[in-house]
């Protein structure tokens, strides 16, 4: 209830504002879109067994008979076929609509609902058919903790961030958190994971970069098709987002992305592409933006000529929340749940049927779609969820995890793995008060988080108590700044705690009392808006003074210094990365984040990341930086509903409009094409130990290329490591990359001297690229040049493969 009556009081401020800014029209936009809704529809709980022929079925309609979409015999096409004859045309509008805004929100009232689901597909009573409950779940389930009248709690398990995730390149581990977090979403009765995210990191500013896997779609597509299958093992979908275009925050709602149609096939869409022939998910989010003048949710060449059509998607297609500007454009597009769901959209569908602009054709292949993710759930095979996962095997997973995402930058002199024992002195905030994740819709309400600070205490080093008093007195001298924001406020104002200034004598002190310093950098960035280059990308002054003082005093002492990036998304570190003897990249590893970061600084586990995007030596060298949102902007719910459309001469470029002018050239397409240098280059990774590769073998055969390669572990202890296959087109008659990625490995955990031959297959089709003069995909005849890397700068073995006319 507590909950409940902060919703209606945030409500009520939102219309006061409202009024001011809007007088009575405002007032009546909000009031007949959100707060007017058609007869509650409470779901049917006394439904009857019953036995016929020994057959026995819930009778969801009370006939007393079988019916077909009754008999989980059937297959899931005959079932909806006759559910969808049975129902009445306001029943399946009613389903082309979530729920309404407060379920949208997550408000109920205490024992209705599962308090946290963000929304619902809404129940059918007369025919039995349950509500279908979605919830946000990127990084792990977002649901409520506590509940009303309840002693236990509903905590679910902060997963390492995305971009942490794809560091793997291990899709079968990637596939296994999939497993547990879809296990936690079924054990909770959520039926639909909104997630992965798998929009292309075009830029480093995008403030959701973090819950986004790469600037490369063959290793967006691969990753997030593991977690989709993954998840969906469990009986529980997923909505695969935001397609398409969602590549910045600014102005989310109405932004136009003008981008060329082989940009769009190459790199936009072609992770979608991927997920959809590797794991057909259950469902695809729709994005808010427009892509050349049309809203995607609207978009019916997207929708349903490329998604459909061209892909063979089967599943169906829910709108970003709010999104789009026409419900029966969006229905007719292919858009076919409307989420959360608003009057305003209920009249208009009801209308739309009324005039003619609505066919029930449309109106029932919609419907169908629903109904089958509907049949397919775990509600109608009356699943009786446990509430209880268990949490304590999927944090073990997520330390497990998240170790083996992390990047080792750098480790000149062997600096790491540090012997348990030491002192270890921890400068800067984020030390104590790691962060385990982005905010917004892709946070978690996790029951704990692991710090740095305890994580090596657990692994057995010994945390300096100088450099912890320096934190206990910043942190008591700023008790408001520790504070972290929560809901609504936490996407306005993600959570950035200030850093520690220290005095050359505390530093001094420090380094005299410890044998190792580690300074840690934190960022933290979410939905709704976009970042800033002064004290985001770059470090502040105070960072830098830090590494610089605390660097040169260690060094002077004879000690070393190891510098943790806890970052969601590209920083700067071409000016500094000299300073410190090693670099982790430990991204946001979640919860078990600590105890992840530990396990490497110590060796327990040997690193194994690479990086899914380049580090530039400095932001403009990134090609998409001119035509991308500079001021991180953030999130303003007004403009959520009220922006609108402007009159072309009044439209903001970048913000109104954006060009991608840069085309296929997205990170390292453009860094390679460019020539130029950059501070880490895409698929970068370091290893306590070294590995060879082997001779590189290829075949053409049956229209695909074989391809494998032998690794060896050369070193002194156990590790992993990834093989990245590059195609390039040499003497090439189009413009096209310098090379792009096609294929990649990952070795199990070899053992000093051991080697493991990896196995690729690449189709020949995947080397075409898109030609808009005749507006379709085509293969350049000719030799190609398969290369094998241990990143995009680092190749070990070439060779030459024709492709004939005949092929």
């Amino acid at each position: 209830m507590k909950k409940f009556l902060r919703f209606t009081l945030l409500t009520l401020l939102v219309l006061i504002v409202v009024l001011a800014i809007a007088g009575f029209g405002g007032w009546m936009y909000v009031k007949s879109t959100f707060l007017t809704f058609e007869k509650d529809y409470p779901e049917n709980q006394n439904l009857r067994e019953l036995t016929i022929d020994g057959y026995t079925f819930l009778d969801r309609n009370g006939n007393g008979k079988l019916d077909i979409y009754e008999d989980d015999r059937k297959s899931i096409e005959e079932r909806a076929d006759d559910l969808l004859s049975q129902m009445t045309l306001e029943e399946k509008i009613h389903l082309l609509k979530g729920s309404g805004m407060a379920s949208g929100a997550g408000m109920v009232e205490a024992g209705q609902g599962i308090p946290g689901a963000v929304g619902t597909i809404v129940p059918t009573p007369r025919l039995g058919i349950p509500t279908v409950y979605l919830s946000d779940g990127p990084a792990g389930l977002r649901i409520e903790p506590n509940r009303k009248g309840e002693d236990r709690t509903y905590y679910c398990t902060a997963f390492p961030i995305g971009t942490l995730l794809s560091s793997t390149w291990n899709a079968d581990l990637v596939q296994e958190v999939g497993k547990a977090m879809g296990n936690e979403a079924l054990e909770y009765g959520i039926d639909v994971i909104l997630g992965p995210g798998v929009n292309i990191q075009r830029h480093p500013f995008c403030g959701r970069n973090f819950e986004y896997y790469s600037e490369d779609p063959v290793l967006t597509g691969n990753i997030g098709a593991a977690m989709v299958n993954g998840i969906e093992s469990n009986g529980v979908g997923t909505s695969v987002k935001h397609f398409a275009g969602n590549n910045q925050e600014t102005n989310r709602s109405f932004n136009d992305a003008i981008i060329s149609e082989r940009a769009l096939r190459e790199i936009y869409l072609r992770g979608f592409e991927i997920i959809v022939k590797k794991a057909q998910p259950w469902t695809i989010m729709s994005s808010y933006n427009k892509i050349n003048g049309t809203y995607v949710t609207q978009s019916r060449h997207l929708l349903t000529d490329v998604l459909r059509t061209e892909w063979g998607f089967q599943g169906l297609v829910m709108s970003d929340w709010f999104g789009g500007q026409d419900a029966v454009a969006q229905v007719r597009a292919g858009n076919d749940l409307l989420e959360p769901g608003t009057n305003r959209q209920w009249k208009a569908l009801t209308a739309g049927q009324k005039d003619g602009a609505l066919s029930m054709e449309i109106i029932d292949t919609s419907v169908k779609r629903i109904l089958k993710l509907i049949l397919g759930s775990k509600k109608m095979q009356r699943y009786r969820f446990s509430n209880t996962p268990d949490l304590k095997a999927h944090a073990a997973i997520t330390r497990q995890s998240a170790s083996e995402g992390m990047v080792l930058l750098k480790n000149d002199n062997n600096t790491l793995p540090m012997q348990a024992g030491k002192n270890v002195a921890l400068f800067g905030v984020t030390s104590y008060d790691f962060i385990t994740g982005g905010t917004g819709s892709g946070d978690v309400n996790e029951a704990y988080v692991v710090s740095l600070e305890e994580g090596l205490k657990n692994a057995g080093f010994n945390v300096n108590d100088k450099a912890k008093g320096a934190f206990d007195q910043h942190k008591a001298a700023n008790p408001k700044a520790f504070v972290r924001p929560q809901g609504l406020d936490a996407m306005t104002h993600p959570y950035n705690p200030p850093q520690i200034s220290y005095s050359a004598d505390q530093i001094n002190e420090i380094v005299g009392s410890s044998d190792i310093g580690i300074i840690t950098i934190g960022r933290n960035s979410g939905e709704g808006g976009d970042r800033v280059e002064q004290g985001d990308f770059l470090l502040t002054q105070q960072e830098n003074d830090m590494m610089n003082k605390v660097s040169q005093a260690y060094h002077q002492a004879g000690k070393k210094v190891v510098v943790v990036l806890n970052i969601g998304g590209v920083i700067e570190t071409a000016s500094w990365k000299g300073q410190p003897d090693a670099i982790l990249c430990a991204w946001q590893g979640g919860q078990e984040g600590g105890n992840s970061v530990a396990d490497i600084l110590g060796g327990k586990a040997n690193p194994s990341g690479k990086l899914p995007m380049t580090f530039p030596v400095r932001l403009s060298d990134h090609a998409s930086n001119a035509n991308f949102p500079q001021d991180g902007a953030p999130f303003n719910m007004m403009d959520q509903f009220f922006s609108g459309e402007k009159a072309e001469k009044d439209k903001v470029r970048n913000k109104d409009y954006t060009r991608y002018e840069e085309g296929i050239y997205v990170g390292y397409r453009h860094f390679d094409k460019a020539n130029l240098e950059v501070s880490y280059p895409f698929g970068f990774g370091l290893s306590y130990t070294q590995f060879e590769a082997g001779a590189l073998e290829t075949q053409l055969k049956n229209d695909s290329i074989f391809v494998a390669i032998s690794v060896k572990n050369s070193g002194s202890v156990p590790g992993k490591e990834v093989v990245q296959i590059y195609v390039s087109k040499p003497n090439s008659g189009i413009d096209r990359p310098v090379q792009e990625l096609k294929a990649f490995g990952k070795t199990r955990t070899l053992a000093p001297g051991e080697s493991e031959r990896l196995t690729f297959v690449i189709p020949v089709a995947d080397l075409r690229y898109w030609d808009e003069k005749v507006k379709g995909w085509n293969l350049e005849n000719g030799m190609y040049s398969i290369k094998a890397g241990l990143s995009s700068r680092d190749i070990k073995a070439t060779r030459d493969v024709e492709i004939g006319k005949s092929m």
